[in-house]
């Protein structure tokens, strides 16, 4: 079982729907994973079900007892995230600013402050196109430990991947170079960097990459509307062409991909036999041939 993580320096490449397709043309083959937990959507695109749903427990917050606080406000006092506030005749949390430090709990004179574990986000496992399975997962608001979901929804697919003999886990990783990226990157046998012909596309693909071989990790690269730009395109392949790395593909922008996606398709779902398409089911056939 291999997996391949998907990820780019920036949002807005095309990395999702690009994703998307790979799942879609690999079908049954593969297990997906949706790491991008902040903002995941890829089920918009694969008709996911959400068959089972466990909640992701981690973190801690504060729980004040207002039968027993006295509204001594010492609590108030310690408290650096101002999470603190009066509520009538006692204190009362603010649970979006708790960091769960038990700072306050400590100091609490009567023992009015408990700590309880937090919900802080919902984890899924879904039947999704082409007869495939997807784990994927969705952050509460304003909670944290991203990446312990990251590592979470991985630790899933690659279970479902070897329960089911599955050749492939393709993942689709957060853009950026945070800690779900960091998360997502974990274990990687192959990692799918798409950029886009913009300044600010190269820049941020020079950080992922960085961060990529701080991992030595092996990577390959898709260029997404590479004739948008030219200038900026001939700089992406020459910095690749320095840093040794794979440039798999070069992706025309094309409008079809943008009403695939109104239409909530991956673009070889579609039209399969677009030239966008095409090129995208080559691409994908190449990144299976990096991994042999």
């Amino acid at each position: 079982m291999k997996e391949i993580v998907i990820i780019s320096g920036k949002g807005g490449t095309g990395k999702t729907s690009l994703s998307a397709s790979f799942a879609y043309i690999e079908g049954k083959n593969a297990v997906i994973c949706d790491c991008d937990v902040d903002a995941a959507n890829m089920h918009l695109l694969l008709n996911a079900n959400f068959s089972k749903r466990e909640d992701f427990i981690s973190g801690e917050i504060a729980v004040i007892d207002k039968n027993l606080c006295k509204n001594c406000g010492k609590c108030e006092e310690v408290c650096r995230f101002d999470a603190i506030f009066t509520n009538k005749n006692y204190r009362k949390i603010d649970p979006i600013s708790c960091e769960g430090c038990w700072y306050c709990s400590r100091v609490c004179p009567v023992n009015a402050i408990t700590m309880e574990k937090q919900k802080a986000g919902d984890i899924f496992i879904s039947n999704i196109k082409q007869n495939s399975i997807m784990a994927h997962a969705r952050l509460g608001f304003g909670a944290e430990n991203s990446g312990k979901l990251v590592a979470k929804v991985k630790q899933i697919g690659k279970d479902l991947a070897k329960k089911l003999n599955t050749p492939y886990v393709i993942t689709d990783g957060s853009p950026g170079i945070g800690c779900p990226v960091i998360s997502s990157l974990s274990g990687a046998n192959l990692v799918v960097i798409v950029t886009e012909a913009t300044v600010s596309g190269l820049h941020d693909l020079q950080r992922v990459l960085k961060l990529v071989k701080t991992f030595n990790l092996k990577a390959v690269c898709i260029i997404n509307k590479f004739d948008l730009n030219q200038q900026i395109t001939q700089k992406i392949e020459d910095f690749l062409s320095k840093e040794n790395v794979k440039l798999i593909s070069k992706l025309p922008y094309d409008e079809t991909f943008t009403k695939a996606l109104s239409k909530a398709k991956p673009i070889v779902e579609y039209d399969e036999n677009s030239k966008l398409s095409i090129l995208v089911k080559e691409s994908w056939k190449k990144i299976k041939g990096e991994l042999k």
